[in-house]
């Protein structure tokens, strides 16, 4: 089977040095095994959405010369494919409408306890919809990483596919967009390793190979918080591109030469590709950077 990889950004903000970091470790991976890199916007969640974001994302990776292949998916167009699996579900019972708050869930020690999974409610405008877990996930084996563990009472939890508010659930629409999209290796930061084993729940459930998983070790700020949108990381520059794509190889394991660090940045990211390797990633999941080439 032929590789597919993607990388598939929020448009909450403009790209980071952490997102940079996942976008070259998925391209690296995707190119590195002469496949293709797909571009997914997952604008699943508006209320979250920066105007202009998405546009400004395509823009950074055309600056970085981080070309994808094909068209760009976005997920508020793919709203059908999403609404027609929970339908099945429901009609199946496989899923169920839940009126449980998060006050409530947290009550009660932070993790759904089945209270609704019987209870067989019709009012769509007043509930959440739960999945049944019918396969729990409780390892999984990552690419780097080997044999990761998922906490037990997550994995057993019926979990979202669909919100009360209305919006769908990322977990639902990232495993269905992946299927559809033939992806065969997903390549993404180490703050998804526990959605991972849900994420696996659903291909079995719907009787589908699983995809292949390498998480990519996530940049910290020096208040040992991640790098995010939401925690106000610095955009990286489209102007300039090199200094913020020579530290973030660095970051993922890349030895850099004086001679690469004179190169283009087409040169820099056709090395990368020739010389890339998983094993050349860090142990750790979470490392505080080193901004040699003072990119932030």
């Amino acid at each position: 089977m032929s590789y597919i990889g993607r990388f598939a950004p929020s448009p909450s903000g403009p790209l980071h040095f952490g997102s940079l970091v996942a976008a070259l470790g998925s391209y690296f991976q995707a190119k590195a095994h002469q496949g293709q890199w797909l571009v997914r916007i997952e604008d699943l969640d508006p209320p979250r959405e920066m105007p202009g974001a998405a546009d400004l994302i395509l823009k950074t990776l055309d600056a970085y010369h981080l070309h994808w292949d094909g068209e760009v998916v976005y997920q508020s167009e793919r709203h059908e494919l999403y609404q027609n699996q929970i339908d099945r579900w429901l009609a199946s019972g496989q899923a169920y409408y839940c009126q449980c708050t998060r006050k409530q869930i947290k009550a009660l020690g932070g993790f759904y306890r089945g209270t609704c999974r019987n209870l067989h409610l019709t009012n769509e405008s007043q509930c959440a919809i739960r999945l049944r877990m019918t396969h729990p996930i409780y390892q999984f084996e990552d690419q780097r990483h080997g044999t990761l563990t998922i906490p037990t009472s997550l994995a057993d939890e019926d979990f979202i596919i669909k919100r009360r508010d209305g919006l769908f659930a990322y977990n639902l629409a990232v495993v269905l967009d992946d299927i559809d999209q033939g992806v065969t290796e997903v390549v993404r930061g180490a703050d998804l390793i526990e959605p991972t084993g849900r994420q696996i729940s659903l291909y079995h459930m719907l009787a589908k190979t699983e995809v292949k998983y390498l998480h990519l070790p996530l940049a910290l700020d020096k208040t040992g918080h991640k790098l995010s949108k939401q925690n106000h990381a610095k955009a990286i520059d489209n102007d300039n591109p090199k200094p913020a794509l020579l530290d973030a190889m660095q970051f993922l394991g890349f030895d850099i030469t004086e001679e690469i660090h004179q190169a283009s940045v087409s040169e820099i990211i056709a090395w990368g590709v020739e010389n890339w390797h998983v094993e050349q990633l860090p142990a750790a999941t979470e490392i505080t950077p080193i901004f040699s080439n003072r990119s932030l």
